[in-house]
């Protein structure tokens, strides 16, 4: 347990209340933001170059693709991803368990349940994979 030791007099837990519509619009915010972030850096510090083709078409804006590619803006990209995940990967097993509960004498529901599960750790798995793993860094 963590303690307050000290804050303002008093020794009781420090505890931090975040409600969870909160925690829900932090969490689909965050990809956005970085997506927004990302383009405006690119399109600030990077614009040669992450607007640039082989084929000489003018672009005006970077792709998505292109601008989370660039250095810093990647790492803004994956770190904003991956703290996207974490809620994500909560809210699977929070829905695993709410189901396992709530169709517990059930074995098609049941089964149905861990394939539920099973596909959100799949989905968030691959986007982690797809965000983490660069075919450009490694082949």
């Amino acid at each position: 347990m963590l303690q307050g030791s000290g804050i303002l007099g008093h020794d009781r837990p420090l505890v931090i209340r975040v409600s969870f519509s909160t925690c829900v619009v932090g969490t689909v915010g965050l990809p956005l933001l970085g997506l927004i972030t990302c383009v405006f850096i690119s399109s600030v510090f990077h614009y040669e170059d992450s607007t640039g083709t082989h084929c000489q078409v003018p672009n005006y804006l970077p792709s998505i693709s292109a601008s989370i590619s660039l250095s810093p803006e990647c790492h803004i990209w994956r770190f904003c991803i991956g703290l996207h995940s974490a809620p994500r990967l909560l809210v699977a097993f929070t829905y695993f368990k709410f189901y396992k509960t709530r169709f517990a004498s059930k074995f098609s529901e049941s089964l149905l349940s861990c394939l539920n599960l099973a596909f959100a750790l799949l989905e968030n798995l691959g986007l982690l994979l797809l965000t983490y793993v660069s075919s450009s860094e490694t082949y």
